[in-house]
């Protein structure tokens, strides 16, 4: 489902990102991404999502060479990927249920068919009761479920999740795991980066590790 061989990233200014990187991920598995700050987490996920493109080797995903893609057919790949990035900004004038719709109005998606999506989303978080509220009234774990019923309204077949538990108590962290063991639970891939070991200790996955740009492990 995710393939990266001999992928290479250096950002303008010489910064190398990632270096010579190989890996696959199954249909299905759920994989930790670990690392030091800097390690290249955050840009491996992002050539995931064609955000960034690499500089050198491939990465395919879905039987698609991303770095290859022209610019109109990138909302297409999207369109099956769950994106959860540290700074993804809340639209703090629109409700929680409006923040949830925002993709499927993008998609066109039908009234009848969004809002049933959007709830469905809520639901599996534990935000139903909370639709009609403003994201700034929410707690910060609130608003990181918030973020994820917005990257799973599309029912995406990979969920991208970058630190989803970062500056959480341990309490909503774990809730945040077992809202992720839920979707690994019914088919979805899943890969997350992450520094938190107590979040890996409760998933049921493999570990990728980066340094400095290689694979480590």
């Amino acid at each position: 489902m995710i393939r990266f061989n001999q992928v290479s990233k250096r950002y303008p200014g010489g910064h190398q990102a990632l270096s010579n990187v190989s890996f696959d991920i199954a249909e299905g598995e759920m994989v930790f991404l670990t690392g030091h700050s800097g390690a290249g987490k955050s840009t491996l996920l992002k050539l995931i999502a064609a955000i960034e493109r690499p500089n050198g080797g491939s990465v395919i995903v879905n039987g698609q060479n991303v770095g290859a893609l022209k610019p109109a057919a990138i909302p297409y790949l999207r369109r099956n990927l769950g994106l959860i990035f540290q700074g993804q900004k809340l639209l703090f004038d629109r409700n929680v249920f409006d923040n949830v719709l925002l993709p499927l109005q993008i998609c066109g998606f039908n009234h009848r068919e969004s809002a049933q999506r959007v709830r469905a989303a809520l639901d599996k978080v534990g935000l139903l009761n909370r639709e009609k509220i403003n994201p700034i009234a929410l707690s910060g774990g609130e608003q990181q479920r918030l973020c994820i019923a917005r990257a799973i309204v599309n029912r995406p077949s990979i969920l991208l999740a970058d630190e989803p538990t970062a500056n959480l108590d341990t309490e909503y962290a774990g809730e945040i795991m077992n809202i992720f063991r839920s979707f690994h639970q019914v088919g979805s891939t899943l890969l997350i980066s992450t520094h938190d070991e107590s979040l890996i200790r409760q998933g049921d996955g493999r570990t990728i590790a980066l340094k400095h740009g290689e694979l480590a492990a």
